[in-house]
């Protein structure tokens, strides 16, 4: 069972940075592949970054390819999504979410089996 709570979202202006963290609980955090999923208004819920277990490997989607940056500290339980030249289009819901095993690119949100409650982005143009 892992529980995951997200923060660092905010709002920013188009061009502009922002950190998002989400915290996990629970004792086989670095089992667990880790991935980002964001939600616009009126929009699926669609895959942004995923990074496997030991952090070694990660998959960015092509919308945030070069912008975007995952990461995590399996001392610390903690995943990260570094975002940087920021435009409107992001504006979204970002969730953080878990699966057990290897697999960290896979864009489907019904292979994760547990989800943070999200933390609000806007980029302002």
């Amino acid at each position: 069972q892992v529980q995951l709570v997200e923060s660092g979202g905010g709002l920013v202006q188009a061009g502009g940075s922002l950190r998002l963290s989400c915290a996990a609980s629970g004792r086989t955090f670095s089992s667990y592949a880790m991935a980002w999923f964001r939600q616009a208004p009126g929009k699926e819920r669609e895959f942004v970054a995923g990074i496997s277990p030991s952090g070694g490997s990660t998959y960015h989607a092509d919308s945030v390819k070069g912008r975007f940056t995952i990461s995590r500290d399996n001392t610390k339980k903690e995943v990260y999504l570094q975002m940087t030249s920021l435009k409107p289009e992001d504006t979204a819901v970002y969730f953080c979410a878990a699966r057990g095993g290897e697999i960290y690119y896979s864009a489907r949100r019904y292979d994760y089996a547990y989800w943070g409650q999200g933390t609000q982005v806007t980029v302002s143009s």
